[in-house]
């Protein structure tokens, strides 16, 4: 638990980097909005109105209407519900899957590890994109699958990052000395690896976020992830791509808020980097 002065001093380096506040006030603006979609969008996202078919943005509706008359702005704003929370909830999972697997591996070794490992290299001899579509089509398209799919490709990157921790913290005079006292494993891994990977975790963790909503938004563009008529921002982006050229507002509000979104993941990641290891300030 970090102190007062702790607090502080974070919060000194954070407001150094106004990318990393630009991060940050994206996130919470984005979560803030997708909170609030209820209360705030003006029209039941899944309405439809054939009177004002495809309709531009204005004042009746700030970001037009779609194909069957459906208010985008609210759309969008029901949609970072969903977009945000899949990005969350892919983060969670292979984090979870990659702390117990790269911590058993770290502080194990042997047999284990390398077999863990070897699958691991397995994983990521794919591109990532690819084999999450075709675990993706193979499980069924839909969202849930999309989402389980996505967090299989990421967890070796969570592996890897955990046992590269793990490997060093092991060696360290007071896991050996734990050790000697008789303590059981799975107490050290929780008592002593755990603790020592949440920095670069929290990090890596945060940078994913972004990663795993374009990921997620890819498979609904393609049709593998959430489906009509769900309020989901790639598969917004895949409905309006046939009316690109006339009905340019179709997709670019969703598409741009996949964009803003991912970026201010990545910034406030980069910038909690810089914050969380003192190597990396500049």
């Amino acid at each position: 638990m970090l102190s007062g002065e702790q607090l502080a001093y974070q919060w000194y380096l954070m407001r150094k980097n106004p990318l990393t506040l630009a991060g940050l006030v994206i996130i919470v603006v984005v979560c803030v909005a997708a909170l609030l979609a209820p209360v705030v969008s003006p029209y039941d996202p899944d309405a439809i109105d054939w009177g004002v078919r495809l309709v531009g943005p204005g004042r009746g509706h700030l970001f037009g209407t779609d194909d069957v008359g459906r208010d985008i702005f609210s759309r969008v704003l029901w949609g970072a519900r969903l977009s945000v929370g899949v990005g969350l909830m892919i983060v969670m999972l292979s984090l979870v899957v990659g702390l117990v697997i790269g911590s058993i591996a770290g502080y194990w070794g042997g047999m284990m590890d390398t077999v863990i490992m070897r699958l691991m290299d397995m994983i990521l001899a794919f591109p990532s994109l690819i084999l999450a579509m075709a675990l993706s089509a193979a499980l069924g398209p839909n969202l849930r699958n999309a989402m389980l799919a996505i967090a299989v490709v990421r967890i070796p990157i969570y592996v890897r990052l955990v046992r590269s921790q793990a490997l060093g913290v092991r060696e360290r005079e007071y896991v050996r000395a734990a050790r000697a006292f008789g303590a059981r494993p799975v107490w050290i891994i929780v008592r002593h690896i755990l603790p020592n990977t949440i920095a670069p975790v929290l990090v890596q963790s945060t940078l994913d976020i972004g990663g795993a909503i374009l990921t997620a938004a890819a498979l609904s563009f393609l049709g593998l992830g959430a489906q009509q008529p769900t309020a989901e921002w790639g598969a917004m982006v895949s409905a309006g791509r046939r009316f690109i050229l006339d009905q340019w507002w179709y997709a670019t509000f969703p598409g741009a808020a996949i964009f803003v979104t991912a970026i201010g993941f990545n910034l406030f990641g980069d910038g909690l980097r810089d914050i969380l290891d003192p190597r990396q300030r500049r």
